[in-house]
């Protein structure tokens, strides 16, 4: 099973009705999706290896150009969450030594490029889904997130 497909059925895992899943292939590659759990279970060629999973218990944290940890101060009711579509290696910049994509504060239009996911040595590009204000950033530049880990608060600019 490539990476495009391994991606595409996490996305319709992701917008399923079911809440788990196991595929085993007769090579010995078994692959299991649970949502709603606190475990994300990985298993290849019998070596199995269990997660605990952050999604319900991430602190959520913001950084500045500093690289400090800040907070923005709004309601939570009325903010949209961007979330990670997979599991990989957050990246708020597109090069070390380039400008952050998106700042706390900054206003961002629907399909821009907020961040990238380094996963299995690509990097794909994370667009935002709303059009708002960044109001927190919930990962730090290098952290490792999981699939449908929140990454960024938009506050709907209407508001």
């Amino acid at each position: 099973m490539d990476y495009e497909q391994i991606k595409k059925l996490i996305d319709d895992m992701g917008t399923a009705k079911i809440d788990e899943l196991e595929i085993e292939f007769p090579e010995g590659m078994k692959i299991s999706m649970k949502k709603n759990t606190n475990n994300v279970v990985m298993q290849t060629n019998e070596h199995q290896q269990i997660i605990p999973s952050t999604i319900n218990t991430i602190p959520t944290v913001q950084v500045n150009n500093e690289n400090n940890i800040i907070k923005e101060e709004n309601s939570i009711e009325d903010c949209k969450i961007i979330k990670s579509p997979m599991v990989g290696t957050f990246y708020s910049k597109p090069a070390p030594d380039k400008d952050e994509f998106v700042r706390v504060g900054d206003i961002v239009k629907k399909g821009q490029v907020v961040c990238i996911v380094e996963a299995m040595k690509l990097m794909n590009e994370i667009e935002s889904e709303f059009d708002g204000k960044v109001i927190e950033i919930c990962v730090k530049d290098g952290d490792v997130v999981e699939y449908g880990m929140p990454l960024f608060k938009i506050k709907n600019k209407t508001n």
